[in-house]
């Protein structure tokens, strides 16, 4: 004979109901998050993998920003370089110009103005910092402000304060990027051929003002020719500029790539299958007023009723 007890049909009702609970929060928690789980304890065997995923994530992401942030520069610095060059080009402009008109009339203001421009690439900042100071971001890369302070220097490496470390960024395994200059490579060669005018400005054979005298036609024919060279260094160090902005923005787009996979990988294995989920949390809410039914049932089947 088997027997009953109204005791053991609660506890197993209650228990039932309590297993119903369970899986419709489980399910609820699927349907709201969208995940799997909340933490890698709930992924089981699986959370090394994940584990190793986000690590190879965030290590991707760092060359995304780092690359980012190089890029930003190089733009920056493409600028500053260009400037100088234009500068460059503005001193050819004139010392040309005053060798065809046979007169320097306006020569040394236009050679001011043009130094001033140089000058304003050599010093030009990025995000608060000066571009061409090396590691001394906060020190201006020049001491002089005019032909006239340059021509007394003692020389023009003294008028440069950088220092020799280059800016170099690690954008992926094993490649790191050499991406600054500094301001003593840039304007060192056309600062000493405007030093050298100065001087000679300032000097017995000037000053470089109205009708040119044959010294002074030597002289300027053979700072033109100097100007071309400084002209032409400026412009290779652009165009390395441009080749290594090209290259950060193929690995930028190679990592990016990268990142999209990884984030199927885990998306794959983290998130819920939404369908399921809601079929889930549906069925556990009818267990849920199943259970209940039967212990509100329970209540009316109790043996005390047959007792009395």
């Amino acid at each position: 004979m088997t027997r009953v007890a109204t005791f053991g049909n609660y506890q197993s009702a209650l228990l039932d109901l309590m297993k119903a609970q369970t899986r419709a929060a489980d399910a609820q928690e699927r349907v709201s998050t969208q995940k799997n789980a909340t933490d890698l304890t709930g992924f089981g065997r699986q959370s090394e993998t994940l584990t190793a995923l986000k690590g190879a994530q965030s290590r991707i992401q760092g060359f995304i920003d780092t690359s980012k942030a190089v890029s930003a520069r190089l733009t920056t610095q493409d600028l500053a370089m260009n400037q100088i060059g234009d500068g460059i080009a503005g001193l050819r402009q004139a010392v040309g110009s005053a060798l065809s008109t046979d007169s320097a009339g306006s020569l040394m203001l236009e050679l001011e103005g043009h130094f001033q421009e140089i000058r304003g690439g050599l010093t030009m900042r990025h995000q608060g910092g000066y571009l061409f100071a090396g590691a001394s971001t906060t020190t201006s890369p020049m001491t002089v402000a005019s032909l006239g302070e340059l021509a007394a220097a003692p020389d023009v490496p003294s008028v440069f304060q950088n220092d020799t470390l280059k800016t170099a960024s690690r954008v992926a395994e094993g490649t790191t990027l050499e991406t600054g200059f500094l301001a003593d490579e840039l304007g060192g060669e056309v600062l000493e051929i405007l030093r050298d005018i100065q001087t000679f400005h300032a000097g017995a054979n000037g000053p470089l003002t109205g009708k040119m005298t044959e010294a002074q036609k030597t002289f300027l024919t053979t700072q033109l020719g100097r100007l071309e060279q400084a002209a032409t260094a400026v412009i290779d160090k652009i165009a390395k500029t441009g080749s290594m902005a090209n290259q950060v923005e193929s690995i930028t787009k190679s990592h990016e790539a990268q990142l999209g996979s990884l984030d199927e990988l885990v998306s794959d294995r983290t998130d819920a299958d939404m369908a399921v989920a809601i079929t889930d949390l549906q069925l556990s809410q009818v267990a849920i007023q199943a259970s209940a039914q039967v212990i509100s049932q329970l209540r009316q089947v109790s043996l005390l009723n047959y007792l009395t």
